[in-house]
């Protein structure tokens, strides 16, 4: 009935930050210098290039900025014997320790300059490392060039850098090259494709290159296992997931807590939430990664009360979230139309001064505009510093689905002059503002501009959002022929559209023919035969409508109840049509009671027709009275403060009943209600819709 979501109340207090440690292996430095004079007063230094070598290794590694300036010293001006290829090593490596990439590719450089000192394999394996995370592909293959000409191809180490390179840099057609011309390959060089392959989101190439590992016997370690079921958890390869998993406990891999947490990851992607919340349960020590891939699971799997309720665990725990959890937790917040909480979140977020990547920044918008909050979802979008198609597109669908069509084609245009280029999901945004805002001309002069300005191919979603362009506006035959003439075979979702747009116009014939190729294609779903009952009972044809009733019932078809959600104080409560579970349950009724009487006085008349079919006449106004929304609203009446805007997402339609009495609520109680159906928002004020009952 209701689920505590309050993860503000179980944040501790924040603990103060462990001073930093020094890096694991790293010498104590300040004996370099002391250990340096001593090597120049007993002759060493000059006379033995191994103790020259050592005192240079043990300088080099250091971490901070002016130990390694006095290395390059040393190296550039010390007593020393004549350099060598491990002395330039030494530097690189330090080089590429402390991110200056392009001095240990000049290091490289300057070997190729002295006549006496050849660059050995380690030389050419740092300048690809500095190379592949330049991402400079011509100084790669430059390196390649030296190493095919010295002969070092044949060392795996350097092949191994050379195909990191070139995955780094893109090039996964070169390094698959190089790999399978390798025959003798080990581990690290199969790891390395891999990883190359995953970094470039080829995770079906990894998939089936591991199938192909197993059928040959080849050698795989954990970090093959960890790109292994990452790849898994991408494409979605329950099978190779369930294998991976019982391989790694069999092996007892399971103190390996980074391959734990893919698997974690993996599990929940793949949609075996109980096996991921086992792996889970049993980690001895869950880092933010761990609990951002079970909440992000839950989320995925649509189970978003549970996502805040692992995320309120998660604070408990003392690990600190990170944008990664935070996009989870705002998308769970959206479904959910949770906005106080998804406000604290906000709010967290800009506390700890978390990146607004381009991801939170996105998701941020997209839970403003699902909860109904459009003026929000514009501040969050125009916070962002970067913003990528999804963005522009979450906010021009939101602005859409919230009634507000034409500030959405003015996004759309800002979009382009913006040189932002919209996807497919975007057109749907589109498509929807124009029907939402009964738009006819504009949304089909941008359906045929999909193809002919930006070489998108229409999808059945665009045929869809066209189909239920035409039908609101009252053009159901305009709308049957655009269907008959489709390119490609329409869909469940296409004649739904059309229905539904037959109920809106009480368009009997069309709707009969809708429903019977709903029923060839998916004969199982209740709201396709409650609708075409809705539209017989519409024009007083009860005996059709009973009719229809009764096949639903001979065929073993369930109506999806009518459940309604509204949050208080950071909790979720959930009524279904006609509740009868809840602790205030008579409390409730009484208000929905004072509510109807009050409405009847302002000129409300309930709409039977909306009622249930069983049930006699005199029962039918009760009926209605008792859909889930008109008790959400009652108990939101209740317990919010006066003036406090009532908020609540339905998973159906709203019935013409409820957005009847809906607008006469926020009238008579001078509220405003908004409400997110499976379709749209409604925005109540005044005794007015923002959909000016057009929905």
């Amino acid at each position: 009935m209701a689920t505590a979501v309050h993860p503000a109340a179980a944040l501790p207090a924040t603990a103060a930050p462990s001073p930093p440690r020094p890096p694991p292996g790293r010498a104590d430095l300040g004996h370099v210098p002391q250990l340096h004079a001593a090597l120049i007063k007993s002759g060493e230094l000059t006379a033995s290039p191994k103790s020259f070598h050592s005192l240079l290794e043990a300088a080099a590694d250091g971490a901070s900025p002016a130990q390694l300036a006095y290395a390059v010293r040393l190296f550039r001006l010390g007593p020393r014997p004549p350099l060598s290829a491990p002395c330039y090593n030494v530097l690189m490596r330090a080089f590429l320790r402390a991110g200056h990439l392009e001095d240990a590719l000049l290091l490289f450089v300057e070997m190729l300059d002295e006549a006496s000192i050849w660059p050995d394999q380690h030389t050419v394996a740092c300048a690809l490392k500095s190379c592949s995370r330049m991402c400079s592909l011509d100084a790669g293959r430059g390196v390649q060039a030296y190493a095919v000409k010295r002969g070092l191809m044949v060392d795996r180490f350097v092949l191994s850098s050379l195909i990191h390179m070139y995955t780094s840099c893109g090039d996964v057609t070169a390094a698959r090259v190089l790999f399978d011309a390798v025959d003798d390959k080990g581990v690290v060089i199969w790891n390395t494709i891999m990883a190359g392959y995953l970094k470039n989101g080829d995770w079906k190439e990894v998939v089936e290159m591991f199938k192909g590992m197993l059928e040959v016997g080849a050698p795989f370690d954990e970090v093959t296992l960890v790109s292994v079921a990452t790849a898994c958890a991408r494409a979605g390869d329950s099978k190779l997931a369930n294998w991976i998993g019982g391989y790694v406990e069999e092996k007892g891999m399971l103190r390996n807590w980074n391959l734990v947490t893919t698997l974690v990851d993996m599990y929940a992607k793949c949609g075996k939430l109980g096996e991921a919340r086992r792996l889970f349960d049993r980690m001895q020590s869950r880092d933010v990664v761990a609990w951002s891939a079970m909440i992000s699971g839950y989320t995925q799997a649509d189970q978003c009360q549970e996502a805040l309720a692992l995320f309120s665990e998660m604070q408990v725990s003392e690990v600190e979230p990170n944008d990664v959890t935070m996009v989870s937790v705002l998308s769970a917040c959206a479904v959910l139309g949770a906005l106080e909480t998804g406000k604290w979140v906000h709010s967290y977020i800009r506390k700890k001064h978390l990146p607004l990547t381009v991801a939170l920044g996105t998701a941020l918008v997209d839970f403003y505009a699902k909860c109904g909050c459009i003026d929000s979802a514009v501040e969050a979008f125009e916070s962002m510093p970067v913003k990528n198609s999804w963005t522009w597109t979450a906010l021009i669908k939101g602005m859409a689905s919230n009634g507000r069509g034409r500030e959405a084609l003015e996004l759309f245009s800002s979009m382009r002059e913006a040189s932002i280029e919209p996807t497919y999901v975007t057109f749907i945004g589109v498509l929807m503002a124009c029907s939402h805002n009964c738009l006819v001309e504009e949304g089909c002069q941008h359906f045929d501009s999909m193809t002919q300005d930006y070489g998108i191919q229409p999808r059945i979603e665009h045929y869809g959002c066209v189909v239920d362009l035409l039908g609101r506006a009252g053009l159901i035959d305009e709308a049957y022929q655009f269907i008959r003439a489709m390119p490609i075979e329409p869909n469940t979702v296409i004649w739904r559209a059309l229905l539904s747009s037959c109920a809106l116009q009480k368009n009997v014939e069309v709707g009969e023919e809708a429903l019977k190729q709903i029923i060839s294609l998916d004969p199982s779903h209740s709201g396709d035969y409650i609708l075409l009952s809705n539209i017989y009972a519409s024009v007083g044809r009860w005996k059709d409508a009973a009719m229809i009733r009764r096949e639903m019932k001979d065929r073993g078809i369930q109506k999806t109840p009518g459940c309604s959600l509204i949050e208080l104080d950071g909790v979720v409560f959930e009524f279904f049509a006609e509740d009868s579970n809840h602790s205030q349950l008579r409390e409730i009724y009484d208000k929905v009671e004072e509510m109807i009487d009050k409405i009847k006085m302002a000129g409300y008349v309930p709409n039977t027709a909306d009622a249930r079919l069983d049930v006699d006449e005199c029962e039918k106004e009760v009926s209605v009275s008792h859909h889930s929304e008109k008790l959400a609203i009652a108990f939101g009446l209740m317990k919010l403060r006066p003036g406090t805007t009532i908020r609540l997402s339905k998973n159906l339609r709203v019935c013409t009943d409820c957005h009847s009495a809906t607008k006469l609520i926020s009238k008579v109680y001078n509220r405003e209600i908004v409400v997110r159906d499976r379709n749209r928002f409604h925005h109540f004020k005044d005794g007015s819709c923002s959909c000016n009952d057009y929905w």
